[in-house]
Order: structure tokens, then C-alpha cells, then sequence
């Protein structure tokens, strides 16, 4: 079975024989991965290990110049290696691993015309190539995704964390202001990627801790709920049975029904460590596959490969009977994680 008639028995909730799988790594990992199996730098780990491996589309848009930003940093020390990204956020070497600080742009305004005078990134402004680049891939066996992204995180790397937590509920129309301006970038890729063939959608925002929402579900449904309804609606006119993944760490719990009620369809990452993935299953299951639920707090970086193997074969069982499950660790994976406990994995996903 091909990758597309997996993924389309996948969201359809068909029971099927093999299951969809996927991990990410960061660069230490990966490098350790390669030089163990004698593969070069360049290598795609997802193809050596036969993972779920989707062709990602999105429009052209015209990107922003760090010369465009330099005035919001002008008084900021750089560490080497610091870059500002496509974005304007100031990036900032942490001295651990991959891991960047942030410096948000948009920290020190003091009126709402700051913000709206901010050069948010640029609308698209083509879509040339996206639809045969989605129909070569489907010709090759692969599925294609379009790439939509986040609003509440580039909202709060742009305006700041406590900044822009503060304006939701102390000056709610600089909240809007930022938030709007990246949702309607994000509803215009949407329409793109749908127009152009894509078989899903990748959105999502982490909007929770390990015990709950960041902020409450009321704040939520009035800031995001309308906005990802809004980018959804406008990808399933241009494709009804387009699926739509949405990405969120941490107890999501509360806005589950809310998720579904807008249109999401394939939930990620799930984590054991905070949520009851079977419980989950029983209540949302016939709406939502769920993407994930292999631990990487727990079982990635600190089981035995046959451990990671048995949380593997207990996931198929308990939450795949319909077949609506993609197998993946709950977040990429650290370069804690042995590449053995990476081996398990991909061959207890291998063997289903």
C-alpha cells in the first residue's frame, strides 16, 4: 500500500493492516543516526527508515530584509551567531544544543499605530508551480501537505510572551491588531495549498502547559477559535475533503470540542505525560485520527528499546483499532534520546 492510500484510509477511519509513521530529530541526533548506519549528512533519515515522509507546498512570498528590523534591536547586545528571522524576531544563541532565545520586535511599543506600522510578513504573491509540484508528487507516491503554520506563536515572538499575554486581556486591540494580520496571511496560504491539490493542512499553536491552557478557554475561543475557523473555511471551499492537522503541546483537553467543531480533523502530538490518550480515544475517536502519543518526555529518552517497542505495540492496539492512528513521538526528538530507542520505534512501526 502506497503512502497516499495509507493516508486516505487513515483519515477515513478504515481499519488497515500497517500504520502511517514519523520522527523528527534535532542535529546532534540526526548526526549520531547517520554515522552510525554510514549515511552521508544529507541523507533523509525518513526515507532510510521508510517513515511517512509528506511533500510540502506552499505559495511564493516575498521575504522581509533583517535590514527592515534592525531599528527595533538597535540597543540590544548580540551574541555571535545571532540572526534575525523571517519574522523580525532577534534569535540569540542559548549556549545549549539548537535552543535560540528570543527577542521580540515589538517588546517596547507603546501605542497601537507602532504595531500596525510593523512590517508583518508579506502576503503571497504567487502560486505558480504549487499545483505541479503537489501532482509530481502524488505521481512518486507521496502525499502533499500544505503549510500553513501558527498565529498565536508568531503573534507572541512578534509582540513579546508576557506583552502579548497582557494585551489579551488588558489592551485587547493590539492583540487583535498582531493576531489578524498573521491570520490573514495564514487563510490566504490555506486557499493556496487547497487550490493547488494539497491533501492536508499543517496549522497549529501550542496554547498549553503540561496542566492546562496557558491562558483560559474563554480567551481562546474569542482571540483564535474564529481565526483558524476562518483559515479552515477558506481551504474547504476551494477542496471539501481537504484534512486539517493541528499541532498543540501540552493538556489541550478543554478546546478539543472546539477543535473539532471548526474542522480539525488529525490531532498532534497527544502527550501521555499529561493527557489520557485512551480516554481521549473513546470520546473523540470517531472524529479525530490521532498523530503522536509516543512519549518524548518518557518513553523516547528514557525507556529500553523493548520498552519503547511495547508502548508502540499498546498504542496500535488501544487507539488504532480503526485505523485512524499516525504513529510519532509526542515532539523532535533530543539528542538524549538513544538511537537504539529510534531503531525500536521504527521497526515495532515497521512490523504492524
Amino acid at each position: 500500500m502506497t503512502q497516499p492510500e495509507l493516508f486516505r484510509e487513515t483519515v477515513a477511519h478504515q481499519p488497515h493492516g500497517r500504520f502511517l509513521f514519523y520522527a523528527d530529530f534535532t542535529p546532534d541526533l540526526g548526526r549520531r543516526i547517520r554515522q552510525r548506519h554510514g549515511l552521508g549528512p544529507d541523507a533523509s533519515l525518513r526515507d532510510f527508515f521508510g517513515m511517512f515522509s509528506p511533500c510540502v507546498i506552499s505559495p511564493h512570498c516575498p521575504a522581509r530584509r533583517p535590514e527592515e528590523f534592525e531599528r527595533y534591536f538597535a540597543t540590544e547586545p548580540r551574541r555571535e551567531g545571532s540572526f534575525i528571522n523571517g519574522i523580525g524576531v532577534l534569535e540569540i544563541p542559548a549556549g545549549l544544543y539548537h535552543l535560540t532565545g528570543y527577542v521580540s520586535p515589538l517588546r517596547n511599543v507603546s501605542s497601537l499605530s507602532e504595531i500596525e506600522n510593523f512590517p508583518f510578513p508579506h502576503l503571497p504573491d504567487s502560486e505558480e508551480g504549487m499545483a505541479r509540484k503537489a501532482e509530481e508528487a502524488k505521481a512518486t507516491g507521496r502525499v502533499v501537505a500544505g503549510m500553513v503554520g501558527h498565529i498565536y506563536e508568531n503573534a507572541w515572538q512578534i509582540r513579546g510572551l508576557e506583552q502579548f499575554l497582557e494585551d489579551l486581556l488588558e489592551r485587547p486591540a493590539w492583540a487583535e491588531c498582531v493576531a489578524e494580520r498573521i491570520a490573514l496571511r495564514a487563510e490566504m496560504l490555506a486557499s493556496a495549498a487547497a487550490r493547488a491539490g494539497a491533501d492536508y493542512l499543517i496549522t497549529g499553536d501550542d496554547i498549553a502547559s503540561q496542566h492546562g491552557m496557558i491562558f483560559s478557554p474563554s480567551v481562546w475561543r474569542r482571540f483564535l477559535k474564529p481565526r483558524w475557523k476562518r483559515v479552515y473555511d477558506a481551504a474547504r471551499k476551494e477542496n471539501p475533503d481537504i484534512a486539517i492537522w493541528y499541532h498543540s503541546d501540552g493538556d489541550i483537553s478543554a478546546v478539543i470540542p472546539d477543535l473539532i467543531e471548526i474542522g480539525v480533523t488529525i490531532l498532534n502530538p497527544l502527550q501521555p505525560e499529561c493527557m489520557d490518550v485512551v480516554a481521549l480515544k473513546k470520546e473523540y475517536g470517531r472524529f479525530l485520527v490521532f498523530d503522536g502519543t509516543v512519549g518524548t518526555q518518557s518513553t523516547m529518552p528514557f525507556g529500553t528499546p523493548e520498552e519503547v517497542r511495547s508502548v508502540v505495540r499498546q498504542r496500535m492496539s488501544t487507539l488504532g483499532g480503526d485505523g485512524a492512528l499516525i504513529l510519532s513521538p509526542t515532539h523532535v526528538l533530543e539528542p538524549e534520546v538513544p538511537v537504539e530507542n529510534v531503531e525500536a520505534f521504527c521497526a515495532a512501526c515497521r512490523d504492524s
